[in-house]
C-alpha cells in the first residue's frame, strides 16, 4: 500500500477508466461560450429596424419617392442611348427589383405588426390589472363610506344636539309656565307652612 500523508489523503486515479474519463466541469466557473455556425443578432435591434421600416414604407413620402424612381427608371431606359440602357422595354429588372422589395417588405410588416400586438397585449394586460386594482379600491372605499354613514347615525350631530336642547327647553318652559297657573298655593307662603298654622 502507499503510504499516507497527514491530514491530507490523495487519490490518484489510474487504469485505464482514468485516460478516457472526461474532466468534469466546475459549477462555480461559467462554461467557455461555444462556437456558432450561424450569426447573432440582437432580435430587440432587428425589431426596431424593422418598425422603422415599417413605418417608412407607409408613409407619402415612401409613395412618392418609389413613384419618382421608377418614372425615372422607366424614362431613362426608354429615351437613354442604347448603351447607357441597363433594362429593356419589358423591364423585367424592375419587375426584379419591386418584386425584391416587396418580398422583404412583407415580412418586415408583418414582424412590425407583431411587435405592436404583443406591445397592445401587454398594454391590455396593464390595463386590466389597473381596472381590477380599480374596482378594489373602490369596493374598499364603499365598504369604509358605509360603514362612516352607519357610525354616524348613532353618533350625536351638532343639529340634533340643538334641536333636542330647544325641544327640552320648550317643554320645560311649558312645564313652568304650566306650574304657574295650576298653584295649588298662593305665592307668598313658604313652602314648609301649612293653612292651619296662620
Amino acid at each position: 500500500m502507499a503510504p499516507e500523508r497527514e491530514g491530507t489523503r490523495e487519490r490518484v486515479a489510474s487504469g485505464a477508466t482514468a485516460a478516457t474519463r472526461a474532466p468534469r466541469a466546475r459549477l462555480d466557473q461559467p462554461r467557455p461560450p461555444r462556437r456558432r455556425v450561424l450569426p447573432e443578432w440582437d432580435p430587440e435591434a432587428f425589431g426596431r429596424l424593422s418598425e422603422r421600416v415599417a413605418r417608412f414604407i407607409g408613409t407619402g413620402r415612401f409613395l412618392v419617392w418609389m413613384t419618382v424612381v421608377i418614372i425615372v427608371w422607366v424614362l431613362w431606359n426608354i429615351a437613354a442611348p442604347s448603351d447607357l440602357r441597363w433594362d429593356e422595354y419589358p423591364f423585367i429588372f424592375l419587375t426584379l427589383v419591386l418584386s425584391l422589395q416587396a418580398s422583404y417588405a412583407a415580412p418586415l410588416i408583418l414582424l412590425a405588426q407583431n411587435r405592436q400586438d404583443d406591445r397592445d397585449r401587454v398594454n391590455l394586460e396593464q390595463d386590466r390589472k389597473q381596472n381590477e386594482r380599480s374596482i378594489a379600491d373602490t369596493e374598499y372605499l364603499t365598504r369604509e363610506i358605509a360603514a362612516l354613514r352607519i357610525g354616524l347615525g348613532e353618533v350625536a350631530t351638532r343639529d340634533w344636539m340643538r334641536s333636542e336642547l330647544q325641544d327640552l327647553a320648550k317643554e320645560l318652559e311649558e312645564r313652568h309656565n304650566g306650574h304657574r297657573e295650576h298653584r295649588v298655593f298662593p305665592a307668598d307662603r313658604s313652602p314648609g307652612r301649612d293653612v292651619d298654622d296662620r
